[in-house]
Order: C-alpha cells, then sequence, then structure tokens
C-alpha cells in the first residue's frame, strides 16, 4: 500500500479526524479517489455527516460514476473538505466534458481552498460555455484573487448588469476591490509579497505594521504572537499617522464593552485627544476601537458590518485564517493566534521551567495608563523581513487615501488572495 494511503488508513482507524482531513488536504491529489472515499465516509461517520457518509458509499462502490463523484465533491464542500472536493470533481468532469454544474461546483471547491489561479484556469478551458453570472464573474474574480489585476477588470468591465439582484451587490464589490487594487499598485508592486497592498486591495483595510519574524514563510503575518502593551502604544503611533496622513481626523472615539477593547480605546481618545463615547452603530465621524473581533457578539458584528458614514473602524488585532466576518478600517497587524497582554499566559525561563501569569483583571482605565506608559519601540524579529518604516506607511496612506475609508459594507474576505502565508492550526 502506498505510504500516504497507509497513513490515511492508520489515522481513520485511529478515529483521527483532524489529523485525516489534514493528510489528505496534502496528499487527496496523488491519491486514487475510490480509495480515498471510503476513509472520508469513516471521518464522516464519526462526524455524524450523514449526507457525506452516503455519497462516500456510492463513490466507493463506483469510482466512475460522474453522479456519485458530484454529489460526493458536493457533500465534501458542503463540509469543508475543498481538496478531498477538487479531486472528485475533476474526476467527474472528465467523466462527462463540458457539464457546467460540474464545471462551476469544481470552482467553488478550488476557491474555498484558495487556489485562485486553477480556478481561472478551469473556468479559461470553458470559456465557450460561460455564462455572464455567475461564470464570468467567478472568473474575473478568482483572476483578482491570484494577482492578476488587468484580466479581473477585463472581465469586469465586460459583465453585463446582472439579470438577478441577488448577483449586484458582488458586481459592486468586485468592481471596488479592482478599483482598490489598481490604486494599491500605483503605491507598490502589488506581488506576492505585498501584503498590505493586497489586504487593502481585499477589504479596503490599511494594515499598520507587519510582522519581523519568519518573513520567508509568513510574509508579514503572524502564526502565534504574545502582544505588549508596549505594541499596543507603537499601534497608536501609527494610527495616528495614518488618519493624518489619510486627512480623516474624527470627533470622538467610540468605546466597546469587552476589557481589551475597552482598554486600548481609553488608551486611543487619550493618546489622541478625543472625547470618548460608547459605541453607537448611528454615531458618525467616530473612531471605533476593537482590540479583537473575533470573540465579538453576532449583534456588534452585525452593527459595525453596516457601514456608517464617517465611522472608522479599528481591530488592533485581525485574524486572517478564521476571519470574523466584518473587515476593519485599519489593522495594527495579522494573526492566526494573538495573546492579549492581559491574556493568561505561560512563559518559559531559561532553565526551561514554564511559569503560568494570570490574567490581568485589573479595570480599562488601568490597562490604558500602562498601554500610553510602555515603551513603542517596534520588535527587533529575526532580521529577515524587510523594513516597513513609518514613511513607507504614510506614502501607502496618501496614494490610496481617495478610496479610503471603503464604501459598502465590511466584508470580510476568507482568502489570503495572492499573499500566502502558512497556517498552523
Amino acid at each position: 500500500m502506498d505510504d500516504d494511503l497507509a497513513k490515511a488508513h492508520e489515522l481513520a482507524q485511529a478515529g483521527d479526524v483532524p489529523g485525516l482531513m489534514r493528510h489528505l488536504r496534502l496528499t487527496a491529489e496523488r491519491l486514487p479517489v475510490g480509495d480515498v472515499a471510503p476513509l472520508v465516509g469513516r471521518a464522516a461517520e464519526l462526524m455524524g455527516f450523514t449526507d457525506l457518509v452516503r455519497a462516500a458509499s456510492a463513490v466507493a462502490a463506483d469510482p466512475r460514476d460522474p453522479r456519485a463523484l458530484f454529489d460526493y465533491g458536493y457533500a465534501c464542500v458542503e463540509h469543508g473538505a475543498f481538496a478531498v472536493a477538487a479531486v472528485a470533481l475533476r474526476e467527474a468532469l472528465a467523466l462527462a466534458p463540458g457539464e457546467m454544474g460540474i464545471v462551476r461546483e469544481l470552482v467553488t471547491a478550488l476557491e474555498s481552498g484558495h487556489r485562485h489561479g486553477e480556478a481561472v484556469t478551469v473556468l479559461t478551458e470553458h470559456e465557450a460555455l460561460l455564462a455572464p453570472w455567475p461564470d464570468r464573474y467567478l472568473l474575473a474574480y478568482n483572476a483578482l484573487l491570484a494577482g492578476d489585476i488587468d484580466r479581473a477588470a477585463q472581465e469586469a468591465s465586460a459583465l453585463p448588469v446582472p439579470d438577478d439582484e441577488r448577483w449586484s451587490p458582488a458586481r459592486d464589490r468586485l468592481a471596488r476591490m479592482i478599483d482598490r487594487a489598481r490604486a494599491a499598485r500605483s503605491a507598490g508592486p502589488m506581488d506576492s509579497r505585498d501584503l498590505r497592498g493586497w489586504q487593502f486591495a481585499m477589504t479596503g483595510g490599511i494594515v499598520l505594521t507587519l510582522s519581523p519574524f519568519g518573513f520567508g514563510s509568513m510574509i508579514g503575518r503572524y502564526a502565534y504572537t504574545t502582544d505588549s502593551f508596549g505594541q499596543c502604544h507603537r499601534a497608536l503611533l501609527r494610527l495616528r499617522m495614518v488618519l493624518e496622513a489619510a486627512g480623516r481626523i474624527p470627533r470622538t472615539v467610540s468605546l466597546l464593552p469587552d476589557q481589551g477593547s475597552r482598554a486600548l480605546g481609553l488608551a486611543a481618545a487619550r493618546f489622541l485627544a478625543l472625547p470618548a463615547e460608547e459605541f453607537d452603530p448611528s454615531r458618525t465621524d467616530t473612531l471605533v476601537v476593537a482590540y479583537d473581533l473575533g470573540d465579538a457578539s453576532e449583534e456588534l458584528l452585525s452593527a459595525l458590518y453596516r457601514r456608517t458614514s464617517g465611522q472608522i473602524l479599528f481591530e488592533h488585532a485581525t485574524c486572517w485564517t478564521d476571519p470574523s466576518g466584518v473587515s476593519a478600517d485599519i489593522s495594527t497587524f495579522l494573526h492566526q493566534v494573538a495573546i492579549a497582554p492581559w491574556d493568561e499566559k505561560t512563559l518559559f525561563r531559561p532553565g526551561g521551567e514554564s511559569e503560568t501569569v494570570p490574567p490581568d483583571t485589573r479595570p480599562p482605565e488601568e490597562l490604558a495608563a500602562d498601554i500610553l506608559a510602555a515603551d513603542p519601540a517596534p520588535v527587533p524579529g529575526d532580521g529577515e523581513a524587510p523594513p516597513d518604516p513609518d514613511e513607507a506607511l504614510t506614502a501607502f496612506v496618501a496614494r490610496v487615501a481617495h478610496l479610503w475609508p471603503a464604501q459598502g459594507p465590511r466584508r470580510s474576505v476568507d482568502s489570503p488572495g495572492p499573499v500566502p502565508s502558512a497556517r498552523f492550526a
């Protein structure tokens, strides 16, 4: 038995569903779909996904049945197994060439797995069969997230007004993304290392700082980081630079209820010499300060999603692997896991001993004072990352300020786009 397949069997027999799916994400392309299906079916059984159990059983019984392969691929997409889905749907398309239902589901699997260039290739191979909506829209959207701004603009400009008005928000959103990408290209290279440029193009948000660690694999994003009071202070310095460079000085700071957001909001209000007020979704010309929206209530996220005129959303720690659904207008840094300065943490001593530091439960007013008193010097890093001076940030903001803050809902993008980073969870 092939080593990859043997490992998959071992994980399935152990009931290690997360381990099995991680393994298949890396190996499914080189394993026979008929051999993988029973393993996916076993994982689905353990998870209680009865639709996927049935679909996997049908493929195991006849791996050459295009309908069974399509149903299996569809069920895999529904449950987040995008790599497995793509293999099955490619097999189905080979058995039923030109079947646009299969093409569209394959593109969905590839796009959901952030394989935007492959999605463009599949659509281009079927160009004569593409309908404007959704096919050519998907071609434009995936071309943009693959880094091809000109192809995206060309395809988008040829799109007719959609017959179904439900596509209108997607059309408008794509047009805004392309406009921002063009603006960002006037300010930087917009290549596979231009994290600030592509974050602005995709979400309309400005990233204040780039990670100084592991640039070769992370390209400016953090995997795991422990934040500090000093880095919060540094964020406020760069926040002020952005507001001044864009000519967008708010009248108030809006405070959110959680401890970290309130502490940072109070610090921001004192630093910017602005009055602090409780958050009101209808308030205009205000800076809303959030530490990390990952644990925010649905009610708050809904209120922030609907943009209010003159409202600027600043989120200090923005998760890029599991976005909240709301994209900030300004983010200090992008992370996978971030430990706040006031969170419980584990410290390791030089001798190898570990110590658990309990959470800091002091009032937000005291935490805010510590933020403003802390040293805002940047973290030195490992020497691998390119420099990111203040002048580079303000120059970027000045070039894109006519499109910032962005228009439309604050919808996050669940993709790294053209700038890849390693994932560790």
